[in-house]
């Protein structure tokens, strides 16, 4: 019989990581670690945050012999005096603490008004995965240096007086990153230059280089054209029309529901074949994942040309347009401007902003739907285009229906079914209760979301017997209306009756809710594991919270949503950040899905661009280490065990009661 390894848990079984330890204990969790490209991208960002504040007119970038990359701006200059409160040099608190910048003051006469370097841990990330930093400014008559190693101050901060032949101002950085911490040290040639060239794209007049010292080659970027220049270029194949572009940014009026200087530019062009390009940036961020504001660009784009083809009768009889069938052939470059945008991780690759949708669409539907009544030929050739896509589409999902046969079972009555047939976009949801399933019935979009409702908590089905699950009606139903039968993990289904892409829970934010998950998923798992390998099951996630803040600064009064009790608390951080009065926003609790009215419910968890949707898979635990978490979390034999747990983590667990 195995025994209890003797352990010592007491107060000083607690680790505190300070200052940059964090980072190098997990650097995954704030940067890529395939290469090192990412940490020198955070110091090209701040330089390039300078030029967007309107300071800065060149970014030199050089990868010298020893395999260190210098970094050199003429912007202002990091300010190296003592900052007023921690009575330390403000350019070394920017590269030694995590959480600090002057980025993170966006009231009026903040340093940046607009910047992608948001989440306050860039360049002392660089610091801490860096075997050395080398950091000189020039400013106010003033030449100031000092280095890092490892994260630490290894030569403090010395000043001298500008000579002649100085620069006036700016920084250069210089960082030899750390070996250890990467995959692979090299630095992928090809990605830093187009991440440079695409800087100079974004910002028109502004000089951008790179230079490789051991092989003496250079590279120049200064574009006067902009994005139509950058998209021609990168085209796959020739335009049907010519390319749209425009660009449009609040002026701050009371008829502005954004704030002042937030908006975008864009081009776009539609092309018959050809792999589409798209490339995006927040505040010159590229976002290579996308974000709420391509799918704003989306949102603009279809609501022009389908008004298009509406106004001109040009839609055949039983076609129906979708987003896809739009976008699906558009090419494009998109850069927005948002004053405080949230991203998907430190890494910022996609954006999850909400506004940035409204922001997007609201500038470039008008927009199209100007030029394409100015243009009504080009017009009339992009809604051919159009439908074609839209015909293809629908010919394709017509002939999976065929294949299913016509042997169905009944649908259960209480399914809300959607109208499309396609699966890539069929969506199921798997609702809690009745009242919430009102509220989903109205909020979906009819055509690709399905709404079952269940009422009370599905069976425990761990230790159902597969011949006796038909016996409870939830589970009846959910298997007849996703259309695949039982199953256990060494079978081979007959998945070719499957209804829905994506089956979604869609459950309540608390402790109920939590359980109701665990028991579907517990179904799913034992009854139903090939739609969890295949990639099929997902979690809903619906805030628990709802804050209504004031205007604050050029920001309008919002209506901000918090997934759990940490967001709630990061949100009333940044609200005091940005200089709003205490107690001056108002804080609902949302004690259920049904509490949701439909628009509610549509905006935080049921619209594929501004929800959250986590993807079920065992692939991390493996499939057997799965099962035995479950077996102890839901066997009927198994209190002893789950007592066990329960002593063992329970302090670790928040109740919400």
């Amino acid at each position: 019989m195995a025994t209890k390894q003797s352990s010592t848990y007491g107060e000083a079984s607690i680790r505190v990581l300070k200052g940059l330890e964090p980072v190098k204990q997990r650097p995954g969790m704030y940067t890529r670690t395939d290469n090192p490209l990412h940490i020198i991208q955070e110091v090209i960002d701040n330089a390039a945050d300078e030029a967007l504040a309107g300071y800065g007119k060149r970014i030199d970038v050089t990868v010298h012999a020893d395999g260190s990359v210098s970094v050199e701006d003429d912007g202002r200059g990091i300010p190296f005096g003592l900052h007023p409160e921690e009575q330390v040099p403000v350019v070394e608190i920017v590269y030694t603490r995590l959480h600090a910048g002057g980025k993170f003051d966006k009231g009026a006469g903040g340093a940046y008004s607009f910047s992608g370097g948001l989440h306050g841990v860039g360049v002392s990330v660089t610091n801490a995965l860096s075997k050395r930093l080398d950091v000189t400014v020039w400013r106010e008559g003033q030449v100031a240096s000092l280095a890092f190693a490892a994260g630490d101050v290894v030569q403090a901060l010395t000043t001298r007086k500008a000579v002649a032949g100085d620069r006036k101002t700016g920084t250069t950085a210089r960082a030899w990153p750390d070996a250890k911490y990467f995959e692979n040290a090299e630095l992928p040639k090809a990605e830093l230059a187009h991440l440079l060239r695409s800087k100079a794209v974004l910002m028109p007049g502004v000089t951008v280089t790179l230079a490789y010292e051991k092989s003496g080659e250079k590279m120049t970027w200064l574009y006067r054209g902009g994005l139509r220049d950058y998209l021609t270029q990168s085209l796959n194949a020739d335009p049907v029309i010519p390319l749209f572009e425009g660009e449009h940014y609040a002026d701050g009026g009371e008829t502005e529901n954004f704030a002042e200087g937030e908006g975008a530019a864009w081009c776009v062009a539609f092309t018959e074949d050809g792999a589409p390009m798209r490339e995006s940036y927040v505040n010159l961020i590229p976002t290579v994942a996308g974000g709420t504001h391509e799918s704003g660009l989306k949102d603009g784009l279809f609501g022009a040309v389908k008004g298009f083809i509406d106004v001109h009768s040009l839609l055949p009889k039983g076609v129906k347009l979708m987003p896809e069938d739009v976008f699906s052939r558009a090419s494009f470059v998109l850069s927005a401007k948002v004053l405080d945008p949230q991203f998907q991780g430190q890494i910022k690759e996609r954006l999850n902003s909400r506004d940035a949708l409204r922001l997007v669409s609201t500038y470039v539907k008008p927009s199209l739907e100007l030029w394409l009544n100015q243009h009504v030929d080009f017009g009339k050739k992009l809604a051919e285009l159009v439908i074609r896509c839209a015909q293809t589409r629908q010919r394709a999902s017509q002939k999976v229906e065929k294949r299913k046969g016509s042997g169905v079972a009944v649908l259960p009555g209480k399914l809300t079914d959607c109208e499309s047939r396609d699966l890539t976009i069929n969506e199921l949801f798997l609702v809690e209760g009745d009242s919430a399933g009102g509220s989903a019935k109205m909020g979906r979009n009819k055509e690709t979301q399905a709404i079952l409702p269940l009422r009370g908590k599905v069976l425990n089905a761990w230790e159902v017997e597969r011949d006796r699950l038909f016996a409870n009606n939830e589970i009846h139903d959910i298997a007849v209306a996703i259309g695949v039968d039982p199953h256990g993990a060494a079978d081979t289904p007959d998945l070719s009756g499957l209804r829905y892409g994506k089956i979604c829970i869609l459950s309540d934010a608390d402790v109920d809710g939590s359980h109701i998950q665990v028991l579907l998923l517990t179904l799913f798992f034992r009854h139903f594991p090939k739609l969890i390998e295949t990639g099929h099951i997902y979690i809903a996630k619906p805030p628990l919270f709802r804050v209504d803040a004031p205007a604050r600064g050029k920001k309008p009064a919002a209506k901000i949503y918090a997934l759990d009790e940490g967001e709630l608390g990061a949100t009333l951080d940044k609200l005091r950040k940005e200089g709003v009065r205490e107690n001056s926003w108002s804080i609902s609790r949302f004690k259920g899905l049904g509490e949701m009215n439909a628009e509610q419910l549509c905006d935080t968890t049921l619209n594929p661009d501004t929800r959250r949707l986590l993807q079920t898979e065992f692939a991390m635990l493996g499939f057997d280490a799965t099962v035995a978490s479950l077996t102890k979390l839901m066997g009927k034999g198994e209190a002893q065990a789950r007592r066990d747990l329960m002593e063992l983590h329970g302090d670790s667990v928040e109740v919400d009661v």
